[in-house]
């Protein structure tokens, strides 16, 4: 390939749904093949097939409370998936010798399996070498499909390029190191024609494997397509792009056509499921567009992410909800503008490694609202130590996203006038420009939600919105 051929490196994501069975590989490798054509250069990066990382961690808890019989169950009803879809995709030698790697991989599952159960504990470490075989084997899957349908692929373990530190569970990559192991064992297939194939989600630590996390996919393509100067990062889903809403709650949720990234971040982690949050980031950093496309829908234009979209007449671009919240109110009337007692509250809940979603503070209280349950009696019991404590769950956090909130009169009002029939527990705007999010019971979302969209989406801005659909679907 000649010249410099980072430029036309698109990075193609694929999640667990675009590679949960044969036809979906298949779709996979024609949507590879059309990028082809178009004289760009592929890298992918597969998901697990859907529903089996879910199983391996069923299996590694199995393991790890005694129970070998259900554990091996789990990796054998897995093993007969993973060998049925190799029949459906290839064929002769070369599915002789995928046979040989599923049922390699297999054997060296159940041997840990076998030896978690012996020993009686699963640590964090172990856990991520038991999850790491969804992975690993999905993308020696594809790799083969694209060779028997004739595209030159070539697979990469993903662990050998992706490093990380040790933080088992949610490892945090190495850039400076994954830069230098892309141009070692990926940049060279690129420059020969092939496809390089990886799994998402997993790396390595000195040789141990590690994982980035749930949703980790996402966060490896944009690793990758950072550490390649990649003009382009695809993630490939099942939906169209990113929408104005879920849906499911409102049926006439409109595609996103362009976002920003600061848009799409905020978005992904106050609850919109098509991006994992962290995703954004390495894109942002080298200013590399981001496409949410579908691949069961491969002609439609999916959304774009970019550091500077075309503006928009609209106020809000997406409304997306966060459940399984709670309120924790603490209530110290002599304590609280004492100087360091802030800072008391915040230490409590960074020693527990506890995320905050939103703030509010009153004249002798401070609301805060966390995901985290398991840690939250913990932490109650710290902050009780200097404060009155109660807390509240069951709550859910909807958030707005659009551009320059803040410099738009009026907009809080017609925002809360639209849901005056809902009880709002907290209101947060001053900390963003692009975000306005409140706090309301679990059971009041989707009317929520609803009554929002019916009020800022009613007249849509073309050049933003794919208004298109929502004609055709108003005529037919």
């Amino acid at each position: 390939m000649s010249g410099n051929p980072r430029g036309h490196v698109v990075v193609m994501k694929f999640g667990g749904t675009s590679v949960e069975d044969s036809a979906a590989i298949l779709r996979t490798a024609s949507i590879v093949r059309g990028r082809m054509r178009k004289g760009l250069c592929p890298v992918i990066v597969v998901s697990a097939m859907a529903k089996v990382t879910d199983t391996l961690l069923a299996a590694a808890a199995a393991s790890g409370r005694n129970d070998r019989e259900e554990a091996l169950r789990l990796s054998d009803m897995l093993r007969t998936r993973h060998l049925t879809v190799a029949r459906e995709l290839v064929s002769g030698d070369r599915l002789t010798t995928l046979q040989i790697n599923l049922h390699h991989d297999f054997d060296a599952l159940d041997e840990l399996l076998r030896g978690i159960t012996a020993v009686g504990e699963l640590t964090e470490r172990t856990s991520d070498n038991v999850v790491s075989f969804g992975e690993r084997l999905s993308s020696v899957m594809v790799a083969g499909a694209f060779a028997e349908h004739g595209l030159q692929s070539t697979h990469v373990d993903a662990r050998t390029v992706i490093l990380t530190d040790a933080h088992y569970g949610k490892a945090a990559p190495n850039e400076s190191a994954i830069e230098a192991a892309l141009s070692t064992c990926v940049v060279p297939l690129i420059e020969s024609g092939s496809v390089p194939v990886l799994g998402g989600f997993i790396g390595s630590c000195n040789g141990i494997t590690t994982t980035l996390g749930r949703g980790g996919s996402d966060y490896t393509a944009a690793i990758i397509g950072g550490g390649l100067h990649a003009g382009a990062i695809e993630i490939w889903t099942d939906v169209d792009g990113i929408m104005t809403t879920d849906p499911r709650i409102c049926g006439d949720a409109l595609r996103v056509k362009t976002i920003s990234f600061e848009e799409a971040a905020e978005l992904a982690y106050f609850g919109a499921k098509v991006l994992h949050p962290a995703t954004i980031l390495p894109a942002v950093q080298k200013n590399i567009p981001v496409w949410v496309l579908n691949s069961r829908n491969a002609e439609n234009e999916g959304t774009k992410i970019v550091a500077m979209p075309p503006p928009c007449a609209s106020p809000f671009k997406s409304i997306a909800a966060k459940k399984r919240l709670t309120i924790i109110d603490i209530v110290a009337s002599r304590m609280l503008l004492a100087h360091g007692f802030l800072k008391k509250v915040f230490d409590i809940f960074d020693k527990h490694q506890c995320a905050i979603d939103m703030v509010s503070t009153s004249e002798v209280s401070i609301s805060v609202t966390v995901d985290s349950r398991e840690t939250l009696p913990a932490i109650c019991e710290e902050l009780s130590c200097i404060a009155d404590v109660k807390y509240e769950s069951s709550k859910a956090l909807i958030c707005l996203v659009g551009e320059d909130i803040r410099g738009q009169s009026g907009i809080a009002g017609k925002v809360f006038s639209a849901i005056s029939h809902i009880n709002i527990r907290m209101i947060s705007q001053g900390a963003s420009e692009i975000n306005m999010s409140f706090m309301v019971n679990e059971e009041d979302v989707d009317e929520a939600i609803r009554s929002l969209h019916n009020t800022f989406f009613t007249s849509p801005d073309p050049a933003v919105f794919d208004v298109e659909v929502s004609t055709v679907a108003s005529n037919g």
